[in-house]
């Protein structure tokens, strides 16, 4: 929303000012804000999705290498993500109120928080890497394999770690475009540096899935340069300040402090999955193959999500930043509206089409079947998602983050998880325990729009 932003001269620094877009252009706002991350994180499934076809010509043993050290890597980006929610929010309030020396110093800090986490972090990762996947019971070369490829991506964490602030600080400004510009570069690069490495291309020898490590690292490592880089230009809504590069405890503790709730709830909804897939796994392999397929189109579903609870994020932290909870309450509202339209329209995608996409993936009927069963529940959970996603996103950028990790908490244990066991416990089909997910987002709909209504939230200090 950079038309919205300008630099009042005065003596001394520049100071920005904020003037909120009108209320009737809030919908174009919202899309503008969305669409950059929706179209980032689709680049992001697109490099996932390369990454693993070549390792997959490596065969199953480095396919599952490489998917189990990612389950690892996923708990690790789940604690640096703490600090990027709570620069989200501190620099939309800072921009909002006009106080742009403020929003750079929460910048600075998250740089130098993300890179302390991301490294405490990873540190241990890299002692024990091969202990934690024998946590899977696996192996043998499996084993060694991920143990060796957790080791090498985990040295690119604290560069993950100024990827990761430097895009939230700046999503937190209203700047989507540059972390998807950036976020692009870096996908292209990290499928070159994937397909040169593997296989052995241009004179390099082939390092199959320590290859797949490599390229991570350099193209993680050559994306926080390039942050450095474009936050350095002349007319940026923000600027990274170099002078006095050290902790402000103080700060920090503000940041994580709004953050910490949403790590957390991560984190222990990946524990319940953990057992929901058990729970999955009693009915036979072809239920775990069609649930993974699932899981693999859900991932397509959560892009306009993404997108949606980043704007309101946005919008809504500027809203109350700029003393106009009016504005933040609309912007909600609006983009919640636009998650539902979107995603909706995806959810009738996956009904009318639920066999063809499923047999994109595999040939086996009986798992195309089971699969197409998962993605009739997934589409008419595509409403309820998009509430979770996008009221989420509203009260995480007010700095309300402790409800939505109750109220996710609420719908996966008190709901999908109850209802799995008691459908396992009476033999129920396994088309109930895919309906679960429905109960699920019935409740983190209901209460975190409830939450929302209250108002609750426009008091909130951070």
């Amino acid at each position: 929303m950079s038309e919205f932003l300008e630099v009042v001269p005065e003596v001394g620094e520049p100071r920005l000012e904020m003037t909120l877009p009108p209320v009737g252009r809030i919908r174009a706002e919202v899309w503008a804000l969305a669409w950059p991350v929706i179209l980032s994180f689709g680049l992001d499934s697109i490099l996932g999705l390369a990454s693993m076809l070549m390792v997959g010509r490596l065969g199953a043993e480095a396919v599952g290498a490489v998917g189990l050290a990612t389950q690892i890597l996923g708990a690790v980006r789940a604690g640096i993500a703490a600090v990027g929610t709570g620069t989200v929010a501190l620099v939309a309030r800072y921009i909002g109120a006009g106080d742009r020396d403020s929003a750079e110093e929460v910048l600075k800090q998250s740089v130098i928080f993300g890179v302390i986490v991301s490294t405490v972090l990873a540190i241990p990762v890299i002692v024990f890497a091969r202990p934690l996947m024998g946590l899977f019971q696996v192996k043998g070369e499996m084993a060694e394999m991920g143990a060796r490829y957790l080791k090498v991506v985990m040295l690119s964490e604290p560069f993950q770690g100024i990827f990761l602030m430097c895009a939230s600080a700046l999503r937190g400004a209203g700047d989507t475009r540059t972390p998807l510009w950036i976020g692009g570069i870096i996908d292209v690069l990290a499928i070159f540096f994937n397909y040169v490495l593997i296989f052995g291309k241009l004179g390099f020898p082939a390092l199959g899935v320590d290859g797949s490590a490599v390229a991570t690292l350099l193209a993680i490592a050559i994306g926080g340069l390039l942050f450095f880089w474009a936050l350095s230009i002349d007319g940026m809504v923000l600027n990274f300040r170099w002078h006095r590069l050290w902790p402000d405890l103080g700060l920090g503790r503000r940041i994580l402090g709004v953050g910490n709730p949403a790590a957390i709830e991560q984190l222990i909804i990946q524990f319940g999955f953990v057992a929901y897939v058990a729970f999955v796994a009693r009915y036979g392999p072809k239920e775990v193959a069609a649930y993974f397929i699932g899981v693999r189109i859900l991932a397509l579903s959560f892009l306009p999500g993404f997108g949606f609870s980043a704007a309101s994020a946005t919008l809504v932290g500027q809203g109350l930043g700029a003393r106009d909870p009016a504005f933040a309450r609309k912007a909600g509202w609006e983009s919640t509206g636009m998650a539902v339209v979107m995603m909706t329209a995806l959810g009738l995608i996956f009904l009318l089409f639920a066999h063809q996409i499923a047999a994109l993936f595999i040939s086996d009927k009986q798992v195309i079947d089971y699969t197409a069963q998962f993605m009739y529940a997934l589409a008419a959970a595509q409403p309820l998602m998009a509430i979770d996603w996008t009221i989420t996103g509203a009260l995480r950028g007010a700095g309300d983050s402790r409800f939505p990790l109750w109220g996710s908490l609420a719908g996966f244990y008190g709901m999908r998880l109850a209802v799995t066991i008691l459908i396992s416990y009476y033999g129920g089909s396994i088309t109930w325990i895919w309906w679960s997910l429905i109960a699920d987002y019935i409740v983190r709909a209901s209460v975190k729009s409830w939450r929302f209504s209250s108002r609750h939230w426009e008091t909130i200090e951070v």
